[in-house]
């Protein structure tokens, strides 16, 4: 049967296509927006039996036109946190998922979408708990409103449907994500073309770098959803770690990464602030009050739903990561 993925250029649908070649799954229809071409590197190393543009797609799907198919893996979104156009934002992200939610019910498919750890705000709950959600910009909002939507039809639904919160997603086939890349990315691209990492002093009561994110590596992301497609629950889930991590663990991860790469011993923080390794900039005026300075998946959800594998640590998941950027 065929496989839908949404967004199959981008960073975490091009890992899901990836993920699906290796399982054997090659009746892949790929479906993303190529104005920004360069994405299609992403699948350059995958294999698919059809690409479509989404504009295309929605209305062949709707009809039927790819017969059977065992399930939509929803990745396609504007994902830009700082995009401040929120009609474009709410056809993107909201639209565009409630006529494909639809065109799944019609055809009993099984619904597998991203939502996003954007739709809690500042916090400080990470809960998925409707008290908890305070989204602080209109991309959060639009996964938002697409969340409430998805719990009114949950109890009535006679297909799969499943929303995943992603938190702070880093990996692999990322780069086309320029600024809202994730910060392993940037701090690796940094060393390399500085010699050092820059991360934002203290504010918002956390020291320099001291502020934590839930870091969660995209293989990890990729295996939670083909878990879920295999075994097929429904509901909304958080998708981190549970453990939040400093900037300062992520900078140190990439910058003895690369230093292991050199042939270099590691080096504690202390030690690498000391020698100019990581250097410590202002916090951006245009960032305070719309920053979430803490985020941390509450995931005991996931877990009661099944999902048992432990998540790789910010240690291993970035070292992982540094190997492939340097390969």
């Amino acid at each position: 049967m065929t496989t839908i993925v949404t967004g199959a250029a981008g960073f975490i649908g091009s890992n899901l296509v990836k993920a699906l070649n290796d399982r054997g799954v090659t009746d892949i229809v790929a479906v993303d927006d190529l104005t920004q071409a360069d994405k299609f590197h992403n699948l350059v190393d995958c294999e698919i039996a059809d690409y479509l543009d989404r504009g295309e797609f929605l209305q062949r799907f709707a009809a039927g036109a790819f017969g059977k198919v065992d399930g939509v893996l929803h990745q396609g979104a504007c994902s830009d946190t700082m995009e401040t156009d929120g009609r474009y934002m709410m056809e993107n992200n909201y639209r565009y998922s409630l006529a494909m939610l639809d065109a799944c019910a019609a055809q009993g498919i099984s619904f597998l979408y991203a939502s996003s750890a954007a739709t809690y705000g500042k916090g400080p709950r990470f809960i998925e708990e409707r008290g908890a959600e305070r989204p602080l910009n209109v991309y959060g909002y639009s996964k938002f409103l697409f969340d409430q939507i998805v719990r009114k039809r949950l109890p009535d639904a006679k297909h799969q449907i499943v929303g995943f919160r992603y938190f702070n997603v880093y990996g692999p086939r990322e780069s086309h994500k320029a600024r809202m890349a994730s910060v392993a990315f940037h701090n690796f691209n940094q060393f390399g073309v500085d010699g050092r990492v820059k991360l934002f002093e203290g504010w918002d009561g956390y020291g320099d770098g001291m502020q934590q994110r839930d870091f969660v590596s995209v293989e990890d992301v990729v295996r939670v959803n083909l878990h879920f497609l295999d075994h097929g629950m429904s509901g909304i889930y958080n998708l981190g770690t549970g453990r939040a991590q400093t900037f300062n663990d992520v900078a140190s991860a990439v910058v003895n990464s690369r230093r292991r790469h050199e042939g270099l011993p590691a080096l504690t923080l202390g030690q690498m602030v000391a020698e100019g390794l990581i250097e410590y900039v202002p916090f951006p005026e245009a960032l305070k009050g719309k920053y979430q300075s803490f985020t941390q998946a509450d995931i005991g959800k996931l877990r009661a739903a099944g999902y048992g594998t432990a998540f790789l640590t910010v240690e291993d998941g970035v070292s992982r990561y540094v190997d492939w950027l340097s390969a």
